[in-house]
């Protein structure tokens, strides 16, 4: 059984700490069970499980530190990895930005694990397959899809007596649905800590609509329209943008918070003011871990408020030359939003663009956040409120910025990617060519 209760995980990491002849030694011990399950043409490809369990020290003798991990747990081989990480941190060189371990710390207990998953056996696997395979074969639509599930816990202890553990689960799971004459493509996904929340027959018959619906799109000129981009479109730039919410990036002026003179615009209005988002590890829709692998307490941050920045993340080093409080970079995005539905988002556009997902992303420019990519797997155009024809994917060149300060409207916010992102209607999103690929 790879996931040990947090009394078993103690009195591991308790063990390996009384080996320690380092500084400051920081063990970490983490279990991990899960299984998979992947087809494509209408077949199942692979399926599997796996179970492991992992420990690793990271040894300091002043500035100098080394780390070493395994996975044997008989004394003899848990006294070995802690004699290696502390040969490594003699070898190594003196970091200049090294930071004293924490010491004890509270931290909420998320329930961010479910039985539902960790229960979850090759017969649930294989009906999600079925579920997937079976209409797609009944509609001459080919399925791709893939399940992933796992379980686990994660626990450390310092020699500053702090202790953390934490028990968790997830559910990932996409499909991607073609039409066999090649013409059209859908796709869906939907993840969750709660496997008993997973319909994937009715992700599946969405895949499948979009990709009989996308057939024969036609061209249109690339430019700036008015976009509905649907959850899983707009994550990926939103969470583009909040990587770059680091406070020292910002102040050596390398980031597009930065300002002349070593400043950032903490505390000013960066984009429309209905836009708010944070984190929160305690959240019922989308528990996490509540510290950091250096056991930084995550706690419910405000990063944007009303279109202002509130926060920025600091490291240890970086908040203790800013005489600053450390603060964890986001983990699980939450972006508040309206009360409405995709559908209704459609309904109130007289002429635009519904963006289904983006892809291949790559960054343009850091200082202005702007980043080019390609639509994918069902693009469609809107005239009076109703969807009239698929149009060919395009490559656009946005900033989520910009994006934001040209927001529309919002819709309810749904999961995606770990992440609780509304569907939202953009104004003046850039197009720039055209792309074949369906």
């Amino acid at each position: 059984m790879a996931i040990l209760t947090k009394e078993e995980a103690r009195q591991i990491l308790e063990k390996v700490l009384s080996f320690s002849k380092a500084d400051e030694c920081t063990v970490s011990l983490t279990g991990t069970q899960g299984g998979n399950i992947r087809y494509a043409r209408n077949e199942v490809s692979t399926s599997g499980e796996e179970t492991n369990r992992n420990l690793t020290i990271l040894s300091s003798f002043g500035k100098r530190s080394g780390t070493a991990s395994i996975n044997e747990f008989d004394d003899a081989s848990l006294e070995k990895v802690v004699r290696r990480a502390e040969e490594l941190a003699k070898l190594a060189p003196e970091n200049p930005e090294f930071v004293s371990i924490l010491g004890p710390q509270q931290y909420a207990e998320s329930a961010a694990f479910f039985d539902s998953t960790a229960n979850i056996n090759p017969e649930f696997r294989a009906k999600v397959a079925e579920n997937s395979i079976v209409p797609a074969t009944q509609k001459d639509v080919t399925a791709a899809g893939f399940l992933q599930h796992s379980s686990g816990f994660d626990s450390m202890m310092n020699s500053k007596k702090l202790f953390a553990y934490q028990k968790n689960s997830n559910v990932d799971f996409t499909v991607t649905m073609r039409t066999s004459d090649g013409q059209g493509s859908g796709w869906a996904s939907r993840d969750f800590n709660d496997a008993s929340k997973l319909n994937a027959a009715e992700a599946s018959e969405i895949a499948i609509q979009k990709a009989v619906n996308s057939r024969a799109a036609k061209a249109i000129e690339p430019g700036k329209y008015t976009v509905i981009l649907e959850p899983a479109a707009a994550v990926t730039l939103i969470d583009n943008m909040m990587s770059n919410f680091n406070a020292r990036t910002a102040d050596e002026g390398r980031s597009f918070l930065s300002k002349p003179g070593g400043k950032n615009k903490l505390n000013e209005k960066i984009v429309d003011e209905r836009v708010t988002i944070y984190t929160d590890p305690m959240d019922p829709n989308l528990p996490g871990s509540t510290w950091t692998n250096e056991g930084l307490p995550r706690t419910r941050t405000e990063w944007i408020k009303n279109g202002v920045v509130q926060k920025l993340y600091y490291d240890r080093f970086w908040a203790s030359q800013k005489g600053a409080e450390a603060v964890a970079p986001p983990n699980n995005i939450i972006m508040q939003g309206g009360t409405g539905s995709l559908e209704d988002l459609i309904k109130g556009t007289e002429r635009g663009v519904l963006v289904t997902r983006l892809w291949y992303i790559r960054a343009v420019d850091p200082q202005t956040l702007l980043y080019t990519g390609l639509t994918r797997d069902g693009t469609f155009y809107i005239e009076n409120g109703q969807i009239k024809y698929p149009v060919k994917n395009f490559r656009f060149n946005e900033s989520p910025v910009i994006m934001l300060n040209n927001l529309d409207a919002l819709g309810k916010p749904q999961r995606v990617e770990g992440n609780l992102i509304p569907p939202m209607r953009i104004r003046d999103f850039t197009f720039t060519s055209l792309s074949d690929a369906v």
